[in-house]
């Protein structure tokens, strides 16, 4: 089968081209009315051939393909078979069973043709392997299965298995799986509190037609468990259609006021065993969608965690009787322990040194010995720890590296100011105390530590600090915190809150009167924000480079000289005076990486925008550190992420629109 009966065709086609010319040029010269006559024969003999090699190919499969053969040992072997078969050389059908040109070329003949006009997706080396090749012809599902037929110069051998039944039972079985969600209003006591019945009636009338609606569209059901709460259990096939709308659901509800105080979170649990295993996945997911500041769809599956929404403030919860329980059960677990280790993120900051120092006074006041573990060599609160040191509190603090030595089976474990178990100032340290309590205000993210003993963490509130200030007011008068602690936990609030301009509520400006009552003073305080000249040399170069891309400025700097890591976050923070900006990016080279320091005025969520760089962080405040990366392809995915966002706010905002 060396000879190509295209290349037969070919040449025919050749020869009455050449023909027609030879026809049409005397013909032209002389009588162009008779021009028709060339066209009509050339039409006639193209006809003949079609039907001609039409006829030769069905002759050619009769005589192959019948059960009347004659010394073909290979034909002999195979057309007994139960199941379609075909012979393949050089890329052609040679020769098929009954069963494969009833079954598989409905009727047709296929002799001599390319294998690859027929079955365009068949691939003989992928058939070779022990599990076949997946191939749909017309409405039928095969397994292909492919080996060399001996004595056949080079033929290939295929079988075609028909199990279009258990393959579309194995879809319908896939898509058929369930799922669980569970669905809160977001801080539903303090948004109805102040309505009337009448309002309250109204308002959850109207989320729970749009959650019916949405619920719906799909084959499950959906239930009311408690006033704010919902659970539905869905199919695996409804589930793909809510992430590929993106959970649109979101943005219905958020619409029904101007202000988009009332939101959603959702908890996704699918892909597991059991439905039992779907539910406990729901419930870890609407722990971290809450955690993460609400009006979110969290969903969680085998491989981890996805997020979807996440644009709005979180609403500030104004009731202090979980600070007052938080306190008494921090100072139980302190009271059980022998020791306690205190310790923020790494190269921290006066919020994460503030909070320390405020934990380790708790600590001081239920008589437990505690010291805070600390890289003083990489620090931003370098200034703060100095006046500790003068004032003669350098027992306090220790190396993450000698804290090591006094750990013990009931050491206690406080980590402020951060939930991410890679940020922690020291791994070593996490992993060798079995007992942890965690108090954070960032939004949680992947990789948070896993079951604390104690959790307050607050995504509402502006810092650690004042977290810790809430704590220490629940605390005796007697012994408390002292003039300098206080203005530590001051100058974490103000770090922060960037002198209590942004992300402040009720509660943080309550923790800042009673820091001030306890001895803070604001104006030295404010020395703790002063820089070298050096300092602020290097942020003025960094804010003038800076150049505005949608409404983002995004600032590149090569590696600065070591001491000076306070300079990014402070030029973040200068490039969101500008007018039209509204939100900073600052990306520095560090040891072969770039550190990407981030702020907003909260028109853009900023830690949703870093997190798929492996950052993190809060609505106006994140960072991210990028291994192995240049400046350039730094700032095209600090780019691409703001695109990302950029598109989805205005979906969001069409949606509203229309709605």
């Amino acid at each position: 089968m060396k000879h190509k009966d295209g290349l037969d065709t070919a040449a025919v086609l050749l020869l009455l081209l050449v023909a027609l010319v030879v026809m049409i040029v005397p013909v032209a010269m002389v009588s162009p009315q008779w021009l028709i006559v060339p066209f009509v024969l050339v039409a006639i003999a193209l006809g003949t051939l079609w039907y001609m090699r039409r006829r030769l190919r069905t002759y050619v499969a009769a005589q192959l393909c019948s059960t009347d053969f004659e010394n073909s040992r290979i034909q002999y072997s195979l057309t007994g078979l139960p199941i379609p078969t075909m012979l393949v050389a050089d890329g052609r059908i040679l020769w098929y069973n009954t069963f494969f040109r009833e079954k598989v070329l409905q009727g047709s003949d296929a002799v001599t043709r390319p294998v690859d006009r027929v079955f365009p997706d068949l691939d003989l080396a992928v058939c070779s392997r022990p599990h076949g090749q997946d191939l749909t012809v017309g409405d039928r599902r095969f397994t292909a299965y492919a080996g060399s037929a001996k004595g056949s110069r080079g033929a290939s051998i295929v079988y075609l298995v028909d199990d279009t039944f258990y393959k579309q039972t194995l879809e319908e079985y896939t898509e058929s799986r369930p799922a669980c969600l569970i669905i809160v209003i977001d801080s539903y006591d303090e948004l109805f509190d102040d309505m009337k019945d009448s309002e309250q009636a109204k308002e959850l009338e109207a989320i729970n037609s749009l959650l019916e609606t949405y619920i719906g569209r799909s084959t499950g059901f959906l239930r009311r468990v408690s006033n704010s709460r919902y659970i539905a259990v869905v199919e695996e096939r409804d589930v793909r259609w809510m992430i590929q709308e993106r959970f649109d659901i979101l943005d219905k509800v958020r619409a029904l006021h101007p202000g988009g105080l009332t939101t959603l979170s959702i908890g996704v649990g699918h892909g597991g065993k059991t439905l039992q295993e779907c539910h406990q996945m729901a419930r870890e997911s609407i722990d971290i969608a809450l955690g993460r500041g609400g009006d979110q769809a969290a969903v969680k599956t085998v491989d981890g965690f996805e997020f979807y929404g996440g644009i709005s403030h979180g609403v500030e919860k104004r009731s202090h009787v979980r600070s007052r329980i938080i306190s008494r059960a921090l100072c139980d677990l302190i009271k059980k322990s022998d020791s306690v280790i205190v310790m923020g993120h790494r190269m921290s900051d006066l919020d994460a040194v503030g909070s320390a120092i405020g934990a380790l006074r708790i600590c001081k006041m239920c008589g437990v010995p505690a010291v805070i573990a600390i890289n003083s060599d990489a620090t931003l609160a370098g200034p703060l720890l100095k006046t500790f040191l003068d004032a003669g509190c350098g027992k306090d603090f220790i190396t993450p590296d000698q804290t090591l030595e006094v750990i013990t089976p009931n050491t206690l474990l406080i980590v402020v100011d951060t939930y991410q178990v890679r940020l922690l100032e020291s791994q070593k340290i996490y992993e060798k105390c079995k007992r942890v309590v965690v108090i954070d205000h960032h939004r949680m993210a992947v990789g948070h530590i896993d079951r604390p003993l104690l959790l307050y963490h607050e995504p509402y509130a502006s810092s650690a600090s004042e977290l810790i200030c809430e704590l220490l007011q629940f605390m005796p008068k007697e012994g408390n915190i002292t003039p300098l602690e206080a203005q530590a936990l001051l100058a974490g609030i103000m770090l922060d809150t960037r002198s209590f301009a942004l992300h402040v509520g009720v509660r943080t400006f309550e923790a800042a009167a009673w820091l001030r009552s306890r001895g803070a003073q604001t104006a030295e305080t404010k020395l703790l924000f002063n820089t070298s000249k050096e300092e602020y040399e290097a942020r003025a170069h960094i804010v003038e480079s800076a150049y505005i891309y949608k409404g983002c400025a995004i600032a590149l700097s090569g590696e600065l000289d070591a001491g000076m890591n306070v300079v990014l976050p402070m030029a973040a923070n200068d490039l969101l005076t500008i007018n039209g900006v509204d939100a900073s990016f600052v990306a520095v080279a560090k040891n072969g990486g770039v550190n990407i320091s981030a702020r907003s005025m909260g028109a853009l969520n900023v830690q949703v925008i870093l997190e798929p760089l492996g950052g993190g962080g809060h609505l106006m405040m994140a960072g991210a550190q990028l291994q192995n990366c240049t400046l350039d392809a730094a700032e095209h995915k600090i780019r691409e992420q703001i695109d990302l966002y950029r598109a989805s706010q205005a979906a969001n905002a069409a949606a509203a629109h229309i709605h």
